[in-house]
């Protein structure tokens, strides 16, 4: 320091001290928001009878929530593959009857005499039987397979108790699969939108994407029909509209539309108030 000329001593002094004003200030800007933010939180906790156990305890129920949501364990995976193999053995089994049915009365709309035709409408019966036999055949044995994996001593019948629980079960795997999807779009489009300087309101971000996302609309009606399709004891989930998009931010609000056993609607830590909350204290600690 000695060594240095006059220049790059005061520089040197100059940017100490500037630092050393940015860190002050910087201090003194976080003890500020502290400060706020506690205020803030004593407020809130008193208007809503909170302590600071609620906050842990909301904590821990999000998180069971949240670690409930895997996939089901690889048998009732595959139990729900055998309902919906089952399904579409039932409609192949109708289609060949109705191709028997065909077959049989190929041949009474034809004038007498008509050779040709009367061979063209035998052929098309033929092959129309044939393909449908085959499909059935390949169905039986897709089930006979499934059934030795699980080792089903009786098949399942249709409307059976196990049946209509594992229905159950593709129907919340449906709804889970489009919502997945949904927020996969979704978030994608947010990153676009980012890596563009576009990210402002919400109203901003929802005509950005109505805009370019055509893909995302026919993800929304998908959806909407899944959630519409869950019947009891599970809990049609409300649609969404574009409205709705443009509220969620990121991957967390997406998370509390996965469907629960339990009504997560009802639960104090899926409030908004609490969950605002919940945030605010983990920030200070």
């Amino acid at each position: 320091m000695r060594h240095a000329s006059p220049f790059h001593q005061h520089q040197t002094i100059e940017e100490h001290f500037s630092f050393w004003d940015a860190d002050k200030y910087a201090t003194l800007e976080a003890l500020k928001s502290i400060q706020t933010l506690t205020a803030e939180l004593v407020t809130i906790k008193a208007e809503l009878s909170l302590t600071d156990e609620d906050f842990y305890q909301f904590y821990k129920e999000e998180y069971d929530h949240l670690d409930s949501l895997k996939l089901p364990p690889v048998r009732d995976q595959l139990c729900i593959h055998y309902v919906e193999v089952l399904d579409e053995l039932a409609e192949l089994r109708t289609d060949w009857d109705a191709a028997r049915e065909v077959g049989n009365n190929a041949l009474t709309s034809i004038p007498t005499g008509s050779l040709e035709q009367i061979n063209s409408a035998l052929t098309q019966a033929h092959i129309q039987v044939d393909t449908s036999y085959t499909k059935l055949q390949n169905a039986e044995a897709l089930v006979a397979h499934i059934e030795v994996q699980l080792v089903v001593d009786q098949r399942w019948e249709i409307g059976g108790p196990e049946y209509q629980h594992f229905k159950e079960e593709a129907t919340l795997g449906k709804y889970c699969t489009a919502l997945d999807e949904l927020e996969r779009l979704i978030v994608m489009r947010l990153f676009k939108l980012s890596k563009l300087s576009l990210l402002g309101t919400g109203k901003f971000i929802g005509k950005a994407l109505q805009r370019c996302s055509d893909v995302i609309r026919d993800a929304i009606n998908w959806y909407n029909t899944q959630a519409v399709a869950l019947k009891p004891p599970l809990s049609p989930q409300p649609k969404i509209s574009w409205k709705d998009i443009a509220d969620y931010g990121f991957l967390g609000k997406f998370d509390l539309l996965r469907y629960s056993r339990n009504n997560i609607r009802t639960s104090d830590w899926s409030k908004p108030g609490h969950r605002e909350t919940t945030t605010k204290f983990f920030k200070l600690c």
